[in-house]
Order: structure tokens, then C-alpha cells, then sequence
């Protein structure tokens, strides 16, 4: 395994996944640089090489898309600075690398063969290594072996270099004792709501003048967003089911096939724990008797979980006759034993009694009409598909289209938050984004098997309606505005007399919250209240919380300090002590990277990184 002349800055997690991405690149369209002779830069005497660079932008973008399900380009990248972020990445990798070289370090033969035969990539079925498959995926990728395996081993004596700058870091434990302090303190307050039926005038309605000022006020509240203008037509099962006509012969079919499912025997929900003999099972049944265990415990001694004795709904025909006499016999005991059972002697427990029921025909006629309807429409839409395809493929119009098929024609001002009827869907609604002025209209399918065909007309821009159309959205508006205010004003003066010597159990209906910590959330309440609470330095100071339905006052009772011996805190500790070394381990790297950086020096190549740039679509 003799040195290459060409060395790279490589990651080893790359080559881990090297067959997958030699794929991965194809789909984005990304090309080799000449086997890798091409540099974006150099650090050095270590290269970085275009395929680095194109692999890390890849690697970083279908991380993004799995980590958010939304589609990321190098454009989205870019616009947030992280190609940069990649690219220092590559400098960092390479100067370690160029600093192990520089040093002598080095790993040995059987190292670099261990770390290759672990490579999933290459091995074979039987998941040893296939030499095989080795050579191929790496003539695939345009490498030689002796250059993947220098680059394993310069990859290897950077690990060891990296673990020397960064490892055995041990951080002061005064550093992570007053995070988990301010992290697991808790605190107890009482709270008293105030709402409107606590206003002593209630809420009075607005006048003309009250409406027209806030109108004038809040344009931005009120203002329509852009719309997209919208004629469709679309024809769904639901619009064809009360057409179909269903006959009693298929709907009493169906209801003789659906059997099982209408005419439930007796049941029982089972549990049951099996022992070696009869006398092993009476005697834990008479320990259960006696108080001295109970069912549960039984079950964990035996090194078995609820899911291991678990039966689940239990018919007379899944035990054996004696089992299933004695348990059906009896509808008040919970534990039942010792019977026999398929594997031996065995307690059970009943966890419930399931009568037998009977849905009759006619009871459940409804419901299966639905059902054979619902199938029929569908069909029924199914052999609409081509005429309308053929009449849209002519030059039919979405009118023309309702006058020669079932599809109904029906127009709607679509925007984003559009959510009713036909907006109710997710293929309308991608169609709808998609469509430009004088597109021709195009079926498509929706979700429940119905069809659709859409135009739009135009774009409507923002617009402010007039008051007198959207009266009733002003006034709930102003009103919820004005009980904001007045439940705000309320509080205030409450607070004052709390000032005065008032106690808050004085002032009204007093509860309490114990035990809550900084990132708790109160149901019901304003979401900055546990925030304001914790801000309070004393017990028995008080804050008012402005809400939108009501206002709180909030009494600092007591604040306990996090207690060291407490299960959570230990934790705590352990997770933010490892945060700190984690911390500390970036920042002195980062320092060690710059000065090697500093010394040997960088070159970029900004030409070539444009190149890449454009490999990418």
C-alpha cells in the first residue's frame, strides 16, 4: 500500500458511504473533475480536489432534505452562507491532515485493512469482505485502490491527531454547577384569573366611530392576501354516491361475508402466565389470595413483561374446555386458576367481560350501502377519465366539460390558508400554485379517487375591502382588542390594591402550580407567563400577564433549588457537562485548525469552485 503522489483531504464517513453516493451525484447531474485532478483549493501539501467539494455540498443538501422534508438547492445553501461553512469544513480537514503528515503520523497496514473490511459497500451477502465489490466501486468512482487506501490512512492519522489536541478535555465542574442550578430550579406560584365576567361594566358594544377607527388603524389586519382566481371542475365519489343505485342482493352479500365482524361471540380480554406444574400455579394463585403478590409482580419475577402473558380478545373455541367453561362461567373474578391451557398449568386474568353482540341486517344496512355506493362512484369515475381526457385534448372548456360529463364547475378565490371544499386537498392545492395564466387545463386525480381540471383566470393583488363588507370580522376584532385592554386595566388595579395590604386570596378564586420549571407551559394560560414568573426575585412578588381571553396575576410563592441527589439533576449534570467538554473541544480545535492554517498557508480557487457551483442545478 505504497504513499499516492496525489493526496486529498478526505473524510472517512464520506467513503463509508461511497456506493451510495456515486449514485446520489449521478442524480443531481454532478460530474467527475478529471478522477479528482481538478483543486478548489490547497492547504499545504494537502489538495482539495472538486470531488470533495462536490460530494460535501451533496452530502449537506440531502441531509437538509431529510432533516426539514422540503426541497433544498445549492441556491437555498448558498443564500445562507453554508457552502462557506462547507468549504471552511474541507480547509480544516486538510490542514489537520497536512499537519499529521508534517508530524510523521502514521497507522500501520492491518489498521487501514480493518477500517476497509468494515465498509459496508464492500461486502458481500454474507457480509464479509468481497474484494470484488471493492475494486468495482472504486473503479466507479475513478480511485485505485492505493489511493483510497492512502486516503483511509491519512483519514486515520488525523483521527489520532485530532483525539491528541481535543481528547481527555476535563472541564471545571464550577462551570457546569450554576447552569444545572438555573436549569433544574423550580418554583411554586398561585394564579388568579381575571376575565370579562370579572369587568364591573362588562364589555360594551362599539360604536360606528369605535369600528371606523380601528379600521382605519389596522389596515394590515384586514387587507385580503394576493388570491389566485380559480375555475375548476371536479367530480369526487361523495357527488355520484346518492345516484348509484344498490340492490338488496349485493348489500346482504356483502353483509354475509362481513360475518365475523357482525356477529360477535362472548369474549374475554385475557391475560395468562403459564407454570411448570398444577401445584407451582395454586400455589402463586394462593399468594395472590392471600395478599402476599398480586399478578403483576408474579409476572416480572418470572423475567417476562404484561406483552409476553398478553392474549387478547379471547373466544370459547381459542381454550381448552375446561379453561374456557370455568372462565366464561364467570363474570366477577379477575384471577382465574390454576386451568389448563395448550402449555400447561396456567393462572389467567380477566381484564374484561366482551358480551356477545349482534348487528342485524337492517341495522347495519346503512352503513354498507355507503360502502358499495362509494365503490360504484368510483367506477363510475374511473370510466369517466377518458372522454373527459379526450374532450380537454380537444379544446374544451371546464363549462364545455360539465355540459358533457358529470363534473361540476365551480370557481374559488384560492390562497394558501384556503382550506374549504375543493381547497381541501392536496393535489388541488399544488396544482393550483403551479398554474399560470392560459395553461390548459389538465385532469388530474384527487386523494379519494375523484378527478379534477383547473384554470386560472388571473391573479388578484392585495386588497383592502370596504367596512361595510367585513363588518362582523372588525367588530370581533375591536372587541377582542378592547377585552385585551380592559382585562389588562382590571389587573392593574387589583395589583394596586395588592399594594395596599390586599392578600390575592382577598381579590377572588385563587389557584396554584407547584413544581414548575423554566420550560414548562401552563395550559390555558398567556405563553410568557412561566417566563415573567421566573423573572420575580422574591416570595410574594406578583406580576400581571396581559392575555388575549384573560389576564393573570401571578404570586411568587417559593423557589426550590435544585436538589443534587435528584434522579433529574443528576441527569441534567451529565447532559450539560458534556455540552461544556463538547464546547471547550470545538473551540480549542477551531484554534488549532486556524494557527495550522495560519502557518502552512491557504489557496483557494475561486474559478474552480464556481465550476462546481454549476454542476448543480
Amino acid at each position: 500500500m505504497a504513499k499516492s503522489a496525489v493526496k486529498k483531504a478526505s473524510n472517512l464517513f464520506v467513503w463509508v458511504i461511497l456506493g451510495l453516493l456515486f449514485v446520489a451525484l449521478a442524480g443531481f447531474g454532478i460530474g467527475s473533475f478529471s478522477g479528482g485532478g481538478s483543486q478548489v483549493g490547497q492547504v499545504g501539501e494537502v489538495e482539495i480536489t472538486a470531488d470533495d467539494y462536490a460530494r460535501a455540498l451533496d452530502q449537506e443538501i440531502r441531509a437538509r432534505i431529510a432533516q426539514t422534508g422540503q426541497p433544498v438547492t445549492l441556491a437555498t445553501l448558498r443564500a445562507q452562507g453554508i457552502d462557506q461553512a462547507v468549504l471552511q469544513s474541507l480547509v480544516a480537514q486538510a490542514a489537520l491532515a497536512n499537519e499529521a503528515r508534517a508530524m510523521g503520523l502514521s497507522v500501520g497496514d492491518s489498521e487501514v485493512a480493518r477500517q476497509i473490511t468494515q465498509i459496508e459497500a464492500f461486502q458481500g451477502l454474507d457480509g464479509s469482505f468481497d474484494r470484488e465489490a471493492y475494486e468495482f466501486t472504486l473503479r466507479q468512482n475513478g480511485l485505485t485502490p492505493s489511493t483510497f487506501e492512502d486516503d483511509i490512512r491519512e483519514d486515520a492519522a488525523s483521527s489520532v491527531l485530532q483525539s491528541a489536541v481535543v481528547g481527555g478535555l476535563q472541564p471545571d465542574p464550577g462551570i457546569a454547577e450554576p447552569l444545572v442550578a438555573y436549569q433544574a430550579e423550580t418554583r411554586d406560584f398561585s394564579l388568579m384569573a381575571i376575565t370579562e365576567a370579572d369587568l364591573p361594566a362588562g364589555l360594551p358594544a362599539p360604536t360606528e366611530a369605535d369600528l371606523q377607527a380601528h379600521y382605519d388603524d389596522n389596515p394590515e389586519q384586514f387587507t385580503r392576501p394576493e388570491a389566485r382566481r380559480i375555475t375548476y371542475a371536479w367530480v369526487t365519489p361523495a357527488m355520484l354516491m346518492d345516484d348509484v343505485a344498490i340492490d338488496e342482493e349485493a348489500l346482504r352479500r356483502l353483509y354475509d361475508e362481513r360475518a365475523d365482524l357482525y356477529l360477535q361471540p362472548e369474549r374475554r380480554l385475557l391475560e395468562r402466565l403459564v407454570f411448570i406444574d398444577t401445584e407451582a400455579a395454586q400455589a402463586a394463585y394462593d399468594a395472590i389470595a392471600a395478599g402476599e403478590t398480586d399478578f403483576d409482580a408474579l409476572v416480572e419475577d418470572r423475567g417476562l413483561t404484561l406483552d409476553d402473558v398478553e392474549l387478547g380478545e379471547v373466544g370459547r373455541g381459542d381454550l381448552t374446555a375446561e379453561a374456557a367453561e370455568a372462565i366464561f362461567a364467570d363474570t366477577e373474578s379477575e384471577i382465574m386458576g390454576p386451568l389448563p391451557s395448550a402449555l400447561g398449568p396456567a393462572l389467567y386474568r380477566v381484564n374484561a367481560v366482551l358480551d356477545a353482540s349482534e348487528v342485524s341486517f337492517e341495522e347495519a344496512q346503512e352503513e354498507l350501502r355507503a360502502e358499495l355506493a362509494a365503490e360504484a362512484a368510483r367506477r363510475a369515475i374511473d370510466d369517466l377519465r377518458d372522454p373527459a381526457d379526450d374532450l380537454l385534448a380537444s379544446g374544451a372548456t371546464l363549462e364545455e366539460l360539465e355540459d358533457e360529463t358529470e363534473m361540476v364547475v365551480g370557481t374559488i378565490d384560492y390562497t394558501p390558508v384556503s382550506e374549504d371544499g375543493i381547497a381541501g386537498y392536496d393535489a388541488f392545492r399544488e396544482a393550483a400554485q403551479a398554474a399560470e395564466v392560459g395553461d390548459f387545463p389538465e385532469l388530474l386525480e384527487l386523494s379519494d379517487g375523484g378527478l379534477f381540471a383547473l384554470r386560472l383566470d388571473e391573479v388578484v393583488p392585495p386588497a383592502l375591502p370596504p367596512l361595510d363588507e367585513i363588518t362582523d370580522e372588525v367588530t370581533a376584532a375591536w372587541r377582542a382588542s378592547a377585552l385585551r385592554r380592559q382585562l389588562t386595566a382590571r389587573g392593574e388595579t387589583l395589583v394596586g390594591q395588592l399594594a395596599t395590604g390586599a392578600t390575592l386570596e382577598d381579590l377572588g378564586r385563587v389557584e396554584t402550580e407547584r413544581q414548575v420549571r423554566r420550560q414548562d407551559f401552563i395550559p390555558d394560560a398567556p405563553p410568557t407567563l412561566v417566563a415573567q414568573v421566573f423573572q420575580l426575585d422574591q416570595p410574594g412578588d406578583v406580576v400581571l400577564v396581559p392575555g388575549a381571553e384573560q389576564a393573570l396575576i401571578a404570586r411568587l410563592d417559593r423557589i426550590n433549588s435544585a436538589t443534587r441527589d435528584d434522579p433529574t439533576t443528576q441527569i441534567l449534570t451529565q447532559i450539560i457537562g458534556q455540552t461544556v467538554t463538547q464546547s471547550m473541544a470545538q473551540d480549542i480545535f477551531e484554534a488549532f485548525g486556524q494557527a495550522m492554517q495560519a502557518e502552512v498557508g491557504i489557496r483557494l480557487d475561486q474559478s474552480m469552485i464556481n465550476a462546481v457551483h454549476t454542476q448543480f442545478p
